[in-house]
């Protein structure tokens, strides 16, 4: 009994969820409207074509010198004199004794605003050609970098490391060597 219950009550909510279809309508018309077509665009000519004109080759800017008396004196006395600083074996770090005359040049830079400089890193002839390379770039580097605090301009100063390659002295013995560790201060168009 309570199967048959359960089956006429089922029917019921059935039948109570069905719905009946409804009459379809028709979509609502839409009124055309009607564009009139555009006529073909006028072919336009194009201009005629400008008659060649020679172009003069272009001069070169004049570089921006340094006046030659305004370079430091090289070789006198005095800080701004020296023109090299020296390094024990393997070091990079500017010492005590070559401080005043990387401050002298920074100094000097920053009173010349075209002044330009290149530092030049170099090292003995020990050590391989890449160790070498590295430690001049190093040496180089410290020398700009405390130049730059002292008042120069980065931009006035060009740095490059040329590790064993350019020797001051031939020598193999240490008098020869201490002389090719050093960082060398070189003026632009001096």
């Amino acid at each position: 009994m309570k199967k048959v219950v359960l089956s006429v009550t089922l029917a019921a909510l059935l039948a109570a969820c069905s719905s009946t279809p409804t009459k379809t309508e028709a979509p609502a018309k839409v009124d055309e409207v009607k564009v009139a077509p555009k006529p073909p665009a006028k072919a336009e000519t194009p201009p005629p074509p400008a008659a060649p004109q020679a172009i003069a080759p272009a001069k070169p800017l004049p570089e921006a010198k340094v006046d030659d008396s305004a370079f430091p004196p090289k070789g006198q006395g005095g800080a701004l004199g020296q023109r090299s600083i020296y390094y024990a074996f393997d070091v990079f770090a500017v010492t005590d004794e070559y401080k005043p005359v990387a401050e002298a040049h920074a100094g000097f830079l920053a009173k010349h605003a075209k002044a330009k400089v290149t530092l030049q890193g170099n090292c003995d002839e020990r050590g391989s050609r890449e160790y070498n390379l590295a430690l001049g770039q190093r040496r180089a580097d410290g020398v700009k970098s405390l130049m730059t605090l002292s008042g120069a301009s980065g931009d006035q100063i060009e740095v490059v490391s040329f590790g064993k390659e350019k020797p001051a002295a031939q020598g193999h013995d240490e008098e020869s060597w201490a002389k090719n560790r050093r960082t060398d201060i070189v003026y632009s168009g001096e």
